[in-house]
Parts: structure tokens; C-alpha cells; sequence
């Protein structure tokens, strides 16, 4: 009976991690709190261990930072993080665009309108999880046709940082990344114009890493 095997505790971590993660990106622990594995591990139902183990990996990718002996804390949303990110992120989605985009079928192209649809319907509605959710699906699909597994990981790796700072953008009466621009995207992707939608792709990451919401916190930063 394969359904009673053991969970693996590489599945554990994993799910620790996630819950940790989506709930910094989201808010839910803010910047600056002190987050303890014990508590933690309580409210996920967790034992201490995967806990333990998320914080390295979250500490690795800038979400958390740890003082040993001292403290583990969520880092404060960063204007130069934000923008190394973007560039990382931006110059991974021109990659796997460039080899996409001649191995598009229509289905993929529907599936990227459909969620293109969602996003501009949730940004109406001021839906954040519901907007960025589609924005990930409709990117997603171009990130899975390349196959490129290496620019997943750190397309997967690095995001995060960036929603933090689009989550706030958004909260403010921003609308995260253009549907417009997503719409040029998908017209390029369903015309098999490669160098169009590297080009729109490009367009996106630019206006993303130059929003106001940057500007602003870099003012915060220097006072």
C-alpha cells in the first residue's frame, strides 16, 4: 500500500519552506520580525527540523537573515536587492523567450491569453494573489516549453525578492506589470517572432526594475 509509505523529509522541508516563504513575500511576517523554528514548526505542525532547514535555504536567498547564537529575522525589502533580482530574473525570461518562442504550439499561446486575462481582470479588482498568481502562469508557460531547467531554478530563486516590493506597488494603486505589454508578448509569441518578444520581454524587466516604488524606497533608505 504505497499510499501509507513514510513522507520523505526532503517533502517536509519543502513544505516548510514554501509556507515561510509565501508568507514573507505576502506580508504576513513582515520585514524586521524575529522568527523562531519552535513557533514556527508549531503553526505549520512541523517538527523543528525541516523549520530549521527552510531557514537556510531562505536565509541563502535573502529572505532571511541570521545573527548565529543571536537571532533569525525577515531582512527589510532592499531597492538594490529589488533591482539585482530584476536584472537576474529579467535576463533569465529573454533566455528562455529566445528558445520558447519557435517551439510554441496554440494550445501554450491560449493558455498565455487566458492568463493574461486573469491578470488584468485581478488587477481591476485589486486581487494581488490572483494577479501575480496569472502573471506567473502566463511567464511560466514560456519558462517550461524552453526546458531550460537551470534558468527555472533561478528564475524560482530569485522572484521572490521581486514580489515583495510589487505586492507593496500594488497595495499602493500600482497594476504590477502592464497587461499591455503582456498582450505585445503574446502577440509576438503567436506570430513566432522571436526577436519581437526578447524585445518585449526586455521591456517588462525595464519598466519593472525602474518603477516608482524603487525610487521611493530609495529615498526611505537614504534617510
Amino acid at each position: 500500500m504505497t499510499a501509507l509509505q513514510p513522507v520523505r523529509r526532503t517533502l517536509l522541508r519543502d513544505r516548510a519552506y514554501e509556507a515561510l516563504r509565501d508568507a514573507i513575500v505576502a506580508g504576513e511576517i513582515e520585514p524586521g520580525t524575529v522568527v523562531r523554528d519552535a513557533e514556527l514548526a508549531e503553526r505549520l505542525g512541523l517538527s523543528r527540523a525541516p523549520v530549521r532547514e527552510a531557514f537556510s535555504r531562505l536565509v541563502d536567498e535573502g529572505l532571511l537573515e541570521s545573527k548565529p547564537q543571536s537571532y533569525t529575522r525577515v531582512t527589510p525589502v532592499v531597492a538594490s536587492d529589488v533591482r539585482d533580482a530584476a536584472a537576474v530574473v529579467g535576463a533569465m525570461h529573454e533566455l528562455v523567450t529566445r528558445v520558447a518562442v519557435p517551439r510554441l504550439f496554440a494550445p501554450d499561446v491560449a493558455s498565455m491569453r487566458s492568463a493574461n486575462e486573469r491578470f488584468t481582470q485581478a488587477v481591476h479588482a485589486g486581487d494581488v494573489d490572483t494577479a501575480l498568481r496569472a502573471d506567473d502562469e502566463l511567464h511560466d508557460v514560456l519558462v517550461r516549453v524552453s526546458g531550460n531547467r537551470a534558468a527555472a531554478a533561478t528564475i524560482a530563486r530569485y522572484t521572490p525578492l521581486i514580489r515583495r516590493l510589487e505586492r507593496r506597488r500594488f497595495g499602493e494603486g500600482g497594476n504590477c506589470r502592464s497587461a499591455g505589454l503582456h498582450e505585445q508578448l503574446i502577440e509576438a509569441c503567436a506570430a513566432g517572432d522571436v526577436d519581437q518578444a526578447v524585445h518585449v520581454t526586455a521591456e517588462i524587466w525595464r519598466s519593472l526594475a525602474g518603477m516608482d516604488a524603487l525610487d521611493e524606497l530609495d529615498d526611505e533608505e537614504a534617510h
